[in-house]
């Protein structure tokens, strides 16, 4: 371990990373860059296959591919180094790189928090407000949610990293993760963190309730819609609509609640771990296959790029 007086003698971190067996080293490397590539594949095809397919041009497919684009980028903020640290044994990691990487992560689960309840919104205009759904999710509303969603994601990072990058860490420069996250960062501090901590539970708390209260409440009002429809097959057809949706939401913050909100004192560093790798690694392969094999039109429109017929490519309402 590696005893820092200042934090102007902080040039880098090392990283303990996933474990310290080296019969695991090669084999998890082989999991990560297979669960990579799947990622790369599915996130950026799916891009792909929306820009392509004028029938996946409507509000719904804008969102997918927003969230597709930002699972990309939130995965390959992680993985990389991690494979390169089981394949190299290059634990190390930049102040610079550390806050880089603090910061992008960040940056794209706020922004995927805010892209599955722009998408929650759009479902409950398409279920409860048939009528008016053109007229409700024009392209300029859709815009303006997906702006909104980078900008709340870019700002709150910005400011969660300046503040914990401000602090001293004389304790060690020795990261019980496999990446740069908040809890590890924190723990090497010997700055008073009361203050930071309480600015990361409000900007954490609003950039988590918010999404999740606009989750909630719509699709309490789809429930409400569903049930009011007398014919089975209208009520299989409208709940259809929000399965991968809810699947996507389901996975996302039960593992963000578990992760970040619970008691500092409950946190284990290697339950944290497991549950790192499953929402900076699993979760980003996932909502591209959830959205594929539980939607006919993704299906149809994967099947039409197969034969290589009627795709063009555009960009969404174009």
């Amino acid at each position: 371990m590696t005893i820092m007086e200042n934090r102007s003698e902080v040039t880098e971190f090392i990283l303990v990373g996933l474990t310290d067996a080296s019969e695991l080293q090669i084999p998890l490397f082989i999991m990560f860059i297979l669960i990579y590539l799947i990622t790369l594949v599915g996130n950026l095809g799916m891009v792909a296959l929306i820009s392509w397919d004028s029938h996946l041009h409507t509000p719904m497919y804008f969102f997918l591919s927003n969230l597709s684009l930002v699972d990309f980028g939130y995965s390959s903020t992680v993985t990389p180094k991690v494979m390169s640290g089981l394949l190299t044994g290059d634990k190390i990691i930049s102040y610079s790189g550390c806050a880089t990487q603090l910061f992008f992560f960040g940056a794209f689960a706020t922004i995927e928090s805010f892209h599955l309840a722009s998408m929650a919104y759009d479902r409950h205009a398409a279920v409860c407000k048939p009528l008016h759904y053109t007229t409700t999710m024009t392209s300029t509303v859709c815009a303006y949610l997906a702006s909104g969603a980078y900008i709340c994601g870019f700002l709150t990072s910005s400011i969660v990293v300046g503040n914990i990058f401000s602090l001293s860490f004389c304790r060690s420069n020795v990261v019980h993760h496999f990446f740069c996250d908040l809890p590890p960062l924190l723990v090497l501090s010997c700055s008073e963190i009361y203050i930071i901590e309480s600015v990361i539970f409000i900007l954490g708390s609003f950039n988590a309730l918010f999404p999740f209260l606009v989750i909630f409440t719509s699709y309490l009002l789809i429930f409400i819609t569903i049930l009011n429809i007398h014919s089975a097959e209208g009520r299989q057809k409208a709940f259809s609509t929000c399965a991968s949706h809810l699947t996507a939401v389901s996975i996302f913050y039960g593992t963000t609640i578990f992760m970040y909100f619970q008691p500092s004192s409950s946190h284990s560093m290697e339950s944290d771990k497991i549950v790192s790798v499953f929402y900076t690694m699993v979760i980003p392969m996932l909502n591209p296959l959830v959205y594929s094999l539980r939607n006919k039109e993704v299906k149809n429109a994967f099947r039409k790029a197969i034969r290589g017929q009627g795709l063009q490519f555009n960009h969404p309402f174009s």
